[in-house]
């Protein structure tokens, strides 16, 4: 009982060391786990890997450094299944502090290809109003992406000619972090019938399953949980294969402290 007590009043300094070992510990031995594949994230995997060479998949960038732990790793996975089956992908994005994020991973996964900007991909940037942005893409995209990020104009951009509207995009995938993808299923997927599907953080994803039950996106991939299951799909380990080791001792040892704090909590309490 006194050890519970004792425990219950721990410095919380050695509270934040041994957090630091549980993450540090796993990812510097670049421990492995068994990934459980769920069938949001294998639908998502099917949605593109379905496609023939040559389709165009629009990618958006919803999200920006706060949640890039999450969803960067998706996007990368993505990316690498993307060039891998030779598709064409478009960036864009509407939070302008995560669009450099997405170029970041772009160019590198683009590297990794040999990939050809214009030829096989481009990045189009940011636009605000992202309501206005939807709906106006279903008529031409030139109305708000008549040049890139670069001010090229995007018709001297090889694929990009042949891209007018949602017609012409095979496949749409949003990386939210917010409230962007509840617009992408209203205004796009309800008006126009894009096909698309989501990656969401854990936290966000919660509210996009109603969308998933009622088979208005393809799939869900969902947290780090989710970006390791796609990268063991396109059989390509990254930072979401690697994390899930130090993610789950984390969580087990909060868990942990959260039964001995109470234990110490509810034994002082009877003490006094």
């Amino acid at each position: 009982m006194s050890w519970f007590l004792r425990i219950g009043t721990i410095d919380r300094r050695i509270i934040y060391v041994l957090i630091l070992l549980a993450v540090a510990i796993p990812l510097l031995l670049r421990i492995s786990m068994p990934i459980r594949l769920s069938e949001p994230v294998i639908k998502s995997f099917e949605a593109v890997d379905r496609l023939p060479k040559g389709s165009v998949v629009m990618i958006s960038i919803d999200y920006d450094a706060s949640s890039e732990p999450e969803l960067q790793p998706m996007l990368r996975a993505i990316l690498r299944h993307s060039f891998s089956r030779d598709l064409k992908v478009i960036l864009m994005g509407h939070l302008a502090l995560g669009l450099p994020l997405g170029e970041i991973a772009l160019n590198q996964i683009a590297r990794e290809y040999n990939k050809v900007y214009g030829e096989d991909y481009v990045n189009l940037g940011y636009r605000p109003g992202y309501v206005a942005q939807m709906v106006g893409i279903g008529k031409e995209i030139r109305d708000f992406f008549a040049v890139d990020y670069k001010g090229v104009n995007i018709d001297s951009l090889g694929f990009m000619r042949q891209v007018h509207n949602y017609n012409n995009i095979d496949l749409l995938i949003g990386l939210e972090h917010g409230a962007v993808g509840d617009a992408w299923v209203q205004y796009v997927g309800a008006r126009f019938g894009q096909k698309m599907f989501f990656g969401a953080t854990g936290v966000v994803a919660p509210d996009y399953y109603p969308y998933l039950q009622a088979k208005q996106i393809e799939g869900m991939i969902a947290g780090l949980q989710g970006a390791a299951e796609y990268e063991t799909l396109i059989e390509k380990a990254g930072t979401g294969i690697l994390g899930m080791p130090a993610q789950s001792v984390v969580h087990g040892l909060i868990i942990l402290f959260i039964i001995i704090g109470n234990i110490g909590y509810i034994l002082t309490k009877r003490k006094k």
